[in-house]
C-alpha cells in the first residue's frame, strides 16, 4: 500500500505545460478594451459639449427712454420721474337705503352710462310705506275740501228751523209768564208758580240766543284757523309722501357718471347698509367705478428735484406695458405738504388724451420738459436712455433676443444718478442684460433668471 502512494500522487500533479482550453482569444479581448475606451471617450465628449453649449443664467431689464421724441421738437427734458397711473376720480358707489340685493346688472370691466341702473334692492317695505303715506294725504285733502266748501244748505236750513222753533217756544214762555204774573197778583197762584214761570222764560231766552249764534256760525262756515291747520297737516303729509317716493327710487342704484366698473362688491342676496360695516357683515358700497378718460400719473418727486417743476409743467407720459406709446400731460395737482419720511412731494400729472391702452395702477414714467427752440437739431429723432453702468462693456451692451445674447455697440455719455447715458445704439423697449458675465460672447445661449425654466 505504501509503495503505491507516490505513483498515485504523480497522477494528481497538474501539467502546466499545456494551455487550458475555453479561454477568450486575444482578438476578443482587444475589442472589449476598445469598446470600453470608446464609451468613456463619448461620455467625456458629451460632458464637455454640454458644458460648452449650456445656457448662461442672466438678469435682464427693459430699456426705457429718458428723453422722448419731444426732444426732437426742441423740448429740453429737465426731469424724469416714475409713478403709477390712477383714476382722477374713483367712486365707491354706495346705497342711500338699506336692503337686500335683488338684482345686479354689471360685471367688472363693464362700461356704464350716467343714470344706468346698476343694482336693485328689494323694495316691498318701501312700497308699503309709500302707500300708507299717500292714503293719509288723501284723507287730509278731503277734510280740507270739506272745510273750504263750508256748511251745506241742509245744515243751514236745520239750524234756522231749530232757531225758529226756539223763538216760538220763547213766545209761549212769555205769554205763560204774563198770565202767571197776573194770577199771582190776584192771589190765585202762589209766588212759587211765578218763579217757575220766570225761570222757564229765561231758560228759553238763553236757548234762543244760543241757536242764533249757532245759526250765524253755520252760515259763516269753518274758521280760517281750522282751515290753515289742516293745510299745514297736508304739507307735512306731502313731505312724507315725497320722502317715501325718494326712498323707493333709491332702491335702484344708478351710475352717477359715464365710466367703467373697476370692482363689483356685492352679489344677489347680500345685504347693503348705510351705517357701520363689519368684516363679514353688510356691504358699505356696491361697486367702484371711474371715468377712464380722466386719468392721472401719481408721482413722488424728490425734494432735491422739486424746484425744477412748476404748476402746469408739461411732460410726456409713457408706460412699461406700451413704451412706444406717448401721451401729452401736465402737472394738475401738487400736494400742499411734503412727505417727511420719504423726503418727497406728491405731484399728479393729468393725461390729456388717454386711450384704451392705459389702465389704473400701471407703471408710468413722465419726462418733464420745457420748450427750448434751437437746442435740438432739426429732424433729430434719436432717443437718449440710461442703463446701469455694469451693463456696458467695451462700448457695447448685450441684449436678450430669443434666448441668445446679442452684442450691440453703443455710444456712451456721462454717468448720472439715473445711470450711464447711452446716446446712440438703444432706442427703448429692448431687453438689456444687466451684468453680463466676463466670458459672455455674441450669440451665446442665455436664459433669464426666474423666467426661462
Amino acid at each position: 500500500m505504501t509503495g503505491a502512494m507516490p505513483s498515485d500522487l504523480e497522477k494528481l500533479r497538474i501539467d502546466r505545460s499545456q494551455k487550458a482550453d475555453g479561454g477568450p482569444p486575444k482578438w476578443a479581448a482587444r475589442w472589449i478594451i476598445a469598446g470600453v475606451a470608446l464609451i468613456v471617450l463619448l461620455g467625456v465628449a458629451n460632458l464637455v459639449y454640454s458644458r460648452w453649449t449650456s445656457a448662461v443664467e442672466v438678469e435682464v431689464m427693459r430699456v426705457r427712454p429718458a428723453e422722448t421724441a419731444a426732444a426732437a421738437a426742441g423740448r429740453r427734458i429737465i426731469l424724469n420721474a416714475t409713478g403709477y397711473i390712477i383714476a382722477a376720480h374713483k367712486i365707491e358707489l354706495a346705497s342711500k337705503v338699506v336692503g337686500r340685493v335683488a338684482w345686479i346688472g354689471v360685471e367688472k370691466g363693464d362700461k356704464v352710462k350716467k343714470g344706468q341702473p346698476i343694482v336693485r334692492l328689494e323694495d316691498d317695505e318701501y312700497r308699503a310705506q309709500l302707500q300708507q303715506a299717500r292714503g293719509y294725504l288723501r284723507s287730509l285733502e278731503a277734510k280740507l275740501e270739506e272745510l273750504e266748501n263750508g256748511s251745506r244748505p241742509e245744515e243751514i236750513a236745520m239750524a234756522k228751523a231749530n232757531l225758529e222753533q226756539a223763538r216760538a217756544d220763547l213766545e209761549n214762555a212769555r205769554v205763560n209768564l204774563e198770565r202767571v204774573r197776573k194770577l199771582a197778583a190776584e192771589g190765585v197762584l202762589s209766588r212759587q208758580a211765578l218763579d217757575n214761570a220766570e225761570a222757564q222764560y229765561e231758560a228759553q231766552a238763553a236757548r234762543v240766543r244760543s241757536l242764533e249764534k249757532n245759526y250765524e256760525l253755520v252760515k259763516l262756515g269753518p274758521r280760517q284757523e281750522q282751515i290753515d291747520a289742516v293745510k299745514g297737516q297736508i304739507e307735512e303729509a306731502r313731505g312724507r309722501v315725497a320722502y317715501f317716493e325718494t326712498q323707493l327710487e333709491n332702491t335702484v342704484i344708478r351710475a352717477p357718471i359715464d365710466g367703467t366698473i373697476l370692482e363689483r362688491e356685492v352679489e344677489v342676496g347680500e345685504y347693503v347698509t348705510t351705517s357701520f360695516v363689519g368684516e363679514r357683515g353688510a356691504k358699505g358700497y356696491v361697486v367702484s367705478l371711474a371715468d377712464l378718460n380722466d386719468l392721472q400719473v401719481e408721482l413722488d418727486i424728490n425734494q432735491n428735484d422739486f424746484a425744477r417743476l412748476k404748476p402746469r409743467q408739461p411732460g410726456i407720459v409713457t408706460t412699461d406695458a406700451y413704451p412706444d406709446r406717448e401721451y401729452e400731460g401736465f402737472i394738475e395737482e401738487i400736494a400742499p405738504e411734503a412727505n417727511r419720511q420719504k423726503a418727497t412731494v406728491q405731484v399728479k400729472v393729468k393725461i390729456l388724451e388717454p386711450d384704451e391702452y392705459l389702465r389704473p395702477e400701471m407703471n408710468a414714467s413722465v419726462a418733464f420738459y420745457e420748450e427750448a427752440p434751437g437746442e435740438a437739431a432739426a429732424g433729430e429723432t434719436r432717443r437718449v436712455v440710461y442703463v446701469p453702468p455694469s451693463a456696458v462693456r467695451d462700448n457695447a451692451v448685450f441684449l436678450y433676443v430669443d434666448g441668445r445674447a446679442v452684442r450691440r455697440p453703443v455710444k456712451t455719455g456721462g454717468i448720472t444718478a439715473q445711470g450711464m447715458r447711452i446716446e446712440e445704439g438703444l432706442y427703448g423697449s429692448e431687453e438689456l442684460i444687466v451684468a453680463p458675465p466676463a466670458d459672455l460672447q455674441d450669440g451665446d445661449r442665455v436664459r433669464v433668471r426666474g423666467r426661462d425654466r
